[in-house]
């Protein structure tokens, strides 16, 4: 089951990418942004689920220390990312349904690079604090990670040392990471519904409505299970569910994304049945000449 959600995820992120970079109309702020999601959910998944499927074919479940340190921080820096990415293409869709008139003047090109730049730099940038304050962790006694892949909470469960400062610096920091992003995320799309429903067109308005609802139902499972892990994970009730937890905003969501984000757009169905065709054409082609 994971081999082919991770195929799935690899592939359908792959084809957007590569449908974005070689399609003149898709050179658009929105698939500017889309594309690096895609980019973004390849790596994001890649993380994990490799050294996962190794663990389950092989049987060989051990990691070293450095190569389980490096995986978090990889892991983390893309899920800060990610959070950063998805209020910045919610802003995006705000300017461009509810500011029409100002959208290209407030989104041009230079922009829209700053704006996924800072995305991607703040992202790996914000857990290094929290990855100086592990790496001064000690360990002992048990060794075994009660997940499947190294995350914060699994691996401070190791530690024999005085862990309240790196518990309090991970609180401060996927606070800062994931409320604001969200409220900024959900109050767009507040604002998109409501100029939704002003659209005189009910037809209009049904098609817009859809879209975006399937956005804010994925970015809602996306945050609802990272806040949980996150911030609410040392209650009990909630410690046993991490892992499932995980399996949303760590396997579902890559896979999910392309197909909400951008295989349901009329321009990406548009360019992939002309790759389609064009595809199809130069295979004939070949085989006449052959």
């Amino acid at each position: 089951m994971f081999l082919v959600i991770y195929i799935m995820t690899v592939a359908g992120n792959i084809l957007i990418i590569a449908l974005i970079v070689t399609n003149q109309h898709l050179h658009t702020p929105m698939y500017f942004f889309l594309g690096n999601l895609s980019c973004l959910e390849t790596c994001y998944t890649s993380t994990i689920l490799p050294r996962m499927l190794a663990s389950l074919l092989t049987g060989d479940r051990t990691i070293s220390f450095s190569g389980c340190i490096t995986q978090f921080y990889i892991f983390g820096s893309l899920v800060a990312t990610e959070c950063l990415l998805l209020s910045v293409m919610s802003y995006d869709r705000y300017l461009a349904i509810c500011k029409p008139l100002h959208y290209a003047a407030l989104m041009n090109s230079r922009i829209c690079l700053q704006m996924t730049a800072c995305s991607w730099v703040s992202g790996f940038l914000a857990p290094l604090a929290t990855m100086s304050l592990m790496l001064q962790l000690t360990f002992c006694g048990a060794n075994e990670l009660d997940h499947f892949f190294c995350d914060l909470n699994p691996i401070i469960k190791l530690a024999c040392s005085d862990t309240h400062l790196l518990d309090m610096a991970a609180l401060i920091l996927c606070s800062i990471l994931t409320l604001p992003p969200f409220l900024l995320t959900l109050a767009s799309y507040v604002s998109i519904i409501t100029t939704i429903l002003r659209i005189p067109s009910s037809i209009g308005r049904q098609k817009a409505f859809s879209t975006c609802s399937s956005h804010l139902i994925v970015v809602t499972i996306f945050y609802g299970t990272l806040v949980t892990v996150y911030l609410l994970s040392n209650s009990d009730a909630l410690r046993d569910l991490n892992k499932i937890f995980s399996v949303f905003y760590g396997v579902l969501t890559p896979l999910l994304n392309p197909l909400i984000y951008s295989l349901r757009n009329k321009e990406v169905k548009e360019a992939l049945s002309k790759a389609g065709t064009r595809f199809f054409f130069f295979d004939r082609i070949m085989d006449i000449s052959s």
